[in-house]
This record gives structure tokens, C-alpha cells and sequence, in this order.
């Protein structure tokens, strides 16, 4: 057992008085229940090296640096050095030294990031529960998929991926009500995508939206035995015999809808009831999908529309990785580099949840935006944005992305 009463009496400071004159830094960071961020560190206990700098300003001092911007952790001891009559006030007991965050990136455990980036993941899906999904009578629609995390081969050759490029892998389960993580997962680039099954939660009546590269039979028949149902591109290789074809309006691109049944052995052994083949003419872009589907009730104009839907997490990726520190990382091994993932996951759910609770009609993008130049200021979050007009669009900027409804 570790001993975390510096802990808890910094987090107990950090804790009061939560609306006279806190840096509107420490007020993003009000959702962290104190003990339970004390009892995460505790199951994932700090190397004895790292105990100069707690566990609490270590996520502090990662989770500012992607608030500000902060490229390096020259850049970061920098920015907080210039205010340190406010470090205090941000939670920092004392300066924090380069060589010391250097150290805890490359040997605190990575699991305490991950477990609190899981907490607060769960608060902010609570505050999302009753938003709109843009389907009414279907309450949870998840979208998946993993996107590639760029590194530098000569700095991370633990990373090598292709013998020319060095990556990780964010695998990432989006709850499409209010675009919140519901499962994230890191990896090595090279695991395959379906590698995430093994911890996928299955919730009957839910929607699990999928790319073709998530083709998995006995996946998709253990989610249909649990009463979910799943919608993905079907791979062109996959022999099939149709059983039922019924009429559809090709007018409104539609060009099959059948029920077919898998005629290779493996297959159907993984698979062994009929499946729901759609066929569906994208115009616009000159495309042919073809989805896979357990549901047979809802109309397939609306299962094309819900799998337009798994665009959301494809502009969650670039939404972190454009406005989040993604792209220079603050440490070499896959520990610092987990941690930095983690971290930023913390801060776009801290963002999300601060754009509820204070009921900000602004883009996250806007949000951050001005969060990040107003982190010493020391006034109330909901003030900063009185005199800033919301923006609707969704690209706000040439290379900047965000999401139109969150």
C-alpha cells in the first residue's frame, strides 16, 4: 500500500473553494472526483523514482500541456514557470522539473491515465444520455474503428511498423450521443483491428457500426445472440446464397436488399442464420457498398443512413489529432507514449464535459480554443465565452475540424 496522504491533502486544496478566483485550468478540472482519483493511484502504485513528482501533478502537468499547447517538456516547465505565483493554484506543490516529468513519463504506470481517462469517459456519457442520436426510436449506436498514431522510427524503433514508418494504434468504441468514447484501447500499429472484440461490451438493443476490415462471423453471431445488431461493409469475397430479395425504390440509390445465407463452410459454421445483404449506389462519390446486417425490421434506406453515421468517429480522430499534442510526443518508450494518448483523452472528455455542464453552445473546437489561452486566468469558464458568437459550421478552419452537434 502506498502511501498517498501528500496526495490527498493536495487534492483536498485543489478541491476548495471551487468558484472564488480558481484558474479557469484547475475549473476544466472540477468533474475529477478526488477519491476516486486517489484510489485509481492506488491500484496502480508510482515507481519509488517518480515519487518526487506526485501523481496528481504528473496528470496535471500532462493534461496542461495539451490544454496549452505545449509542444515539448521544455515548452511545458517553461509555461509554467512564468506564472508561478499560479502554479500553486493550478495543484502544483513545487517547480516542476524537466528531468522529474521526464522520468515519471518513463516509469509511472500508464494504467493510472487510462483508468481516470475511463472515469471520466463514464461522467461524460452520463451527461450525454438523453442527447439525440439523429435516430429516435434507437437509443445507443456505437461507431468503431482504430486509427494510426504516427511516431518517429528513429526515436521509437519499438514502434516499427513497416520498416520505413514507426506508429501505434487508437482503437476506439464512439458513443455516437455526443461523440464520447465509450471503449478506448492502444496498441501496436500492426494488431488487427478485430483484435478489440476480445473487451467490446455487447448491449442488447444497441448499433455497432463497423468498416469491412471488422469482418468477423463469430463476432457478429455473438452479438446477435445478445440481442444487438450490427451494420458493416461486407468484403467482396465472401460467397453467398440468396434466399429472399425484396423490392426497393432505386431512386433513392438503393439497388438490393435480400436475405442471404453464407455458402462456404467456415462461414456459416461461425454464422449459421440468415443475413440481411444491402446494396446501396452512393451517387454522389461513385461508390457501390454493400453492408451486412442482422436487422430485418427497419427499412435499408435507414440502415444506409446509420452506417453514414460511423463517419463520426473518423472525425473524432482528426478532431484529436488536429487540435490535441498528437504529433510531437513528450517521451520515446510505449509508457510516455500511452500516457501523452491518455492524457489527451482526459482533456477532449474535460472539454466535453465542461461544454455540457455549463451548457456552451460553442464547438469543443472554440472551447479549447479559448481555454487554451485563458488557463491562468482566474474567472468563471462560462464568462470567457459572453461575448464570442458559437459557430455552426463544421469546418472552422482550413485544416480544423469539429463536430457540428457536440
Amino acid at each position: 500500500m502506498i502511501d498517498l496522504r501528500a496526495d490527498n491533502a493536495l487534492l483536498g486544496r485543489v478541491g476548495q473553494d471551487m468558484n472564488h478566483g480558481r484558474p479557469v485550468f484547475a475549473q476544466l478540472l472540477a468533474p475529477i472526483h478526488l477519491q476516486q482519483f486517489a484510489r485509481i493511484v492506488e491500484r496502480f502504485a508510482p515507481s519509488r523514482s517518480s515519487r518526487a513528482l506526485s501523481a496528481w501533478e504528473h496528470f496535471l502537468a500532462m493534461a496542461f500541456a495539451q490544454v496549452t499547447f505545449r509542444e515539448s517538456l521544455r515548452d511545458l516547465v517553461l509555461c509554467l514557470d512564468a506564472r508561478p505565483s499560479l502554479r500553486y493554484h493550478l495543484g502544483f506543490r513545487h517547480r516542476v522539473a524537466r528531468s522529474t516529468l521526464a522520468d515519471a513519463n518513463e516509469r509511472r504506470d500508464w494504467r493510472v491515465f487510462a483508468a481516470l481517462a475511463e472515469y471520466l469517459m463514464g461522467q461524460a456519457r452520463k451527461l450525454y444520455a438523453h442527447d439525440s442520436n439523429g435516430f429516435a426510436p434507437i437509443e445507443s449506436i456505437y461507431a468503431l474503428d482504430a486509427s494510426i498514431i504516427d511516431l518517429s522510427l528513429a526515436l521509437c524503433p519499438w514502434a516499427n511498423w513497416t520498416g520505413h514508418d514507426a506508429a501505434v494504434k487508437l482503437h476506439t468504441l464512439l458513443d455516437l450521443r455526443g461523440s464520447i468514447p465509450a471503449l478506448v484501447r492502444v496498441s501496436e500499429a500492426q494488431q488487427y483491428e478485430t483484435s478489440i472484440f476480445r473487451e467490446l461490451p455487447i448491449e442488447a438493443g444497441s448499433y455497432y457500426l463497423m468498416d469491412r476490415g471488422y469482418q468477423d462471423f463469430g463476432t457478429f453471431y455473438r452479438m446477435h445472440r445478445h440481442g444487438a445488431f450490427f451494420v458493416t461493409r461486407a468484403k467482396c469475397n465472401v460467397p453467398f446464397k440468396v434466399i429472399v430479395s425484396r423490392p426497393v425504390d432505386k431512386a433513392t440509390g438503393l439497388r438490393c436488399d435480400q436475405t442471404v445465407y453464407l455458402a462456404n463452410r467456415r462461414p456459416r459454421e461461425l454464422y449459421p442464420e440468415g443475413l440481411r445483404r444491402i446494396r446501396y449506389q452512393d451517387t454522389e462519390h461513385d461508390l457501390s457498398l454493400v453492408f451486412w446486417t442482422n436487422q430485418f425490421n427497419l427499412p435499408a434506406l435507414t440502415i444506409a443512413q446509420l452506417y453514414q453515421q460511423r463517419w463520426q468517429v473518423e472525425l473524432f480522430f482528426k478532431w484529436i489529432k488536429y487540435n490535441l499534442r498528437l504529433r510531437c510526443f513528450m517521451g520515446v518508450s510505449f509508457n510516455a507514449v500511452r500516457i501523452q494518448l491518455w492524457s489527451a483523452i482526459c482533456v477532449y472528455t474535460l472539454v466535453a464535459i465542461a461544454k455540457k455542464q455549463w451548457n456552451l453552445p460553442h464547438s469543443l473546437h472554440q472551447i479549447l480554443q479559448v481555454l487554451s489561452v485563458a488557463a491562468f486566468e482566474q474567472v468563471p469558464i462560462p464568462e470567457l465565452f459572453t461575448d464570442i458568437a458559437p459557430k455552426t459550421n463544421q469546418y472552422e478552419a482550413s485544416n480544423q475540424l469539429t463536430f457540428s452537434d457536440i
